[in-house]
């Protein structure tokens, strides 16, 4: 299945029922009253976060949802049913844009949260609601409201514990493929990996974590070379990175050096949060060195950094080191707070709504 990070959707609350005129008809009851009732509430519309969802694809040939309109009141005092509300399912860790104005509506990032996205419309008044001692035969009732139309934009960050980045080929596809389940594209040549790849490492009960691989960065990626900055946003939840550095490259291609400094130019470049967060390096392709060769590598690379964080030997092909790379790593996790508590202003729009007007303009 094709991997969709973005995409546009139009949501139409439904509009509230009309009130009903109406004056209770009976035989010998000459003057039995008004009785028109209420009409319904419109449907509104709800995102759901769904585990079973990790891609936005559906979207792309669903893009307009509609909630019931509310039913209209009818006479002897009956009230119009309510129209049911529209729930649509998306992935964790999707985040909800209004694109009139970039206002960020809502995260969905647990599991069953629910996001008011549309609010239906509210119902109208019936003439039975108008009836007083000096109005006795009110005939004036009132309509249901519009409910709200609006353009939204998803955007799906993935959620993750640990995150890979590093230039194309410096063997993330191959690290995730060696401690998890996950089955990445592997290959010979650069950019093989062109979507973020989900892995989860299970060290054994209740000890596991989930990895992100994204595709290779290069040079100018922040402004937009290559894949750009397209995924680097899936990093932003992450807890850790892992930065792989390929230890031996090919004749032509940058140092270590040169590669670790690159990707933190990037990071930089993109955001201060993201270049700030807790970084881990791991020296991959030992197995093309002899140790001694290995260990000179390691230690002119950490003096030309200054690097006092934790640094791992691995071969991601023979998978040497990757076990005590994954253990450290479970270690660091179970160690820190959990990662994807939600934030309180977003609390604040679960079943509410956040939108000021209520309008309506058609995709582009």
């Amino acid at each position: 299945m094709k991997f969709v990070d973005e995409a546009e959707i139009r949501v139409e609350a439904g509009d509230g029922g009309n009130g009903c005129v109406s004056f209770r008809r009976e035989r010998f009851i000459p003057k039995g009253g008004p009785d028109g009732g209420d009409g319904g509430d419109g449907g509104s519309i709800y995102l759901v976060a769904d585990p079973g969802l990790n891609t936005l694809v559906d979207f792309r040939h669903s893009r307009r949802h509609r909630a019931e309109r509310g039913r209209d009141g009818m006479g002897q005092n009956r009230t119009g049913r309510s129209g049911q509300d529209k729930l649509i399912q998306v992935p964790l860790g999707t985040r909800v844009f209004d694109t009139d104005t970039d206002e960020l509506i809502g995260e969905l990032i647990t599991d069953g949260q629910r996001l008011l996205v549309a609010r239906g419309g509210f119902h109208g008044i019936g003439n039975a609601r108008y009836k007083s001692s000096t109005n006795r035969a009110p005939r004036q009732s009132k309509p249901g409201t519009p409910g709200q139309r609006r353009i939204l934009k998803l955007e799906l960050i993935l959620l993750a514990d640990v995150g890979l980045l590093g230039l194309p080929n410096a063997g993330k596809s191959s690290l995730i493929r060696k401690v998890s389940s996950a089955r990445p594209r592997v290959a010979d040549y650069p950019f093989t990996t062109l979507y973020p790849n989900l892995g989860v490492v299970s060290l054994g009960p209740r000890q596991s974590f989930v990895i992100a691989d994204i595709p290779g960065l290069i040079a100018g990626a922040a402004e937009g070379a290559g894949l750009g900055t397209r995924f680097l946003k899936h990093l932003s939840r992450t807890r850790l990175l892992l930065h792989l550095i390929d230890i031996a490259p090919p004749e032509g291609s940058p140092s270590p050096l040169e590669q670790a400094k690159i990707i933190v130019d990037e990071l930089q470049a993109h955001s201060d949060d993201l270049a700030q967060k807790e970084r881990w390096l791991v020296l991959n392709k030992t197995d093309l060195l002899t140790p001694e060769q290995t260990t000179a590598a390691q230690r002119q690379l950490t003096e030309a950094l200054g690097w006092n964080r934790p640094i791992f030997l691995i071969s991601a092909v023979t998978g040497a080191g990757t076990d005590a790379l994954t253990s450290a790593l479970m270690q660091h996790l179970n160690a820190l707070q959990h990662p994807f508590e939600l934030p309180q202003d977003n609390e604040a729009n679960l079943e509410t709504d956040s939108t000021p007007s209520s309008h309506w303009h058609p995709l582009n």
